[in-house]
């Protein structure tokens, strides 16, 4: 079953991509007296997350602010290291957060993992946003297979 509002995230240690290299965070860290928008996507370069769900977020970064949001972070089942080369390349700079699931265990977690074993790419993350406040989800989207209507940024900041 996947995450739902009202649940707590896990606790666990995952990996940010920076400009720098790999940078390890918790979820307690990320997540603790903040409220952050999470958008998972289903892989660092493809052409939906690259041509739409990311530059949304980095477009509307400021009116997230505005709303109150102290993190906009972006995940997917990469490594640190594409992560990070996703960020630069994509010119995201301080305004979203690059966060490697390279094993896909938060998404699992979460519940919100994708099985494109049989297409080879592996267990990937679903494309979905949802917005965190002190570690606790208060809105969450999953689109459905294809889609990409509500976890766009525009449809997470009306929500806020």
């Amino acid at each position: 079953m996947s995450i739902q509002v009202g649940d707590s995230i896990p606790s666990m240690s995952l990996m940010q991509g920076t400009a720098e290299g790999p940078k390890g965070i918790t979820t307690e860290a990320l997540f603790g007296g903040k409220t952050v928008v999470v958008f998972g996507v289903p892989g660092a370069f493809t052409p939906t997350c690259s041509a739409k769900h990311l530059p949304g977020f980095v477009q509307h970064a400021a009116a997230f602010r505005a709303k109150g949001v102290d993190a906009i972070v972006c995940m997917a089942a990469n490594d640190a290291f594409v992560m990070g080369a996703w960020g630069k390349d994509q010119g995201v700079g301080e305004n979203v957060v690059m966060l490697a699931d390279g094993s896909a265990a938060f998404t699992k977690a979460l519940g919100l993992e994708l099985d494109l074993t049989a297409r080879g790419m592996g267990v990937r993350c679903q494309r979905f946003a949802m917005v965190v406040q002190d570690g606790r989800v208060s809105h969450v989207a999953v689109e459905a297979p294809g889609a990409f209507e509500v976890s766009k940024a525009e449809t997470i900041l009306a929500a806020l």
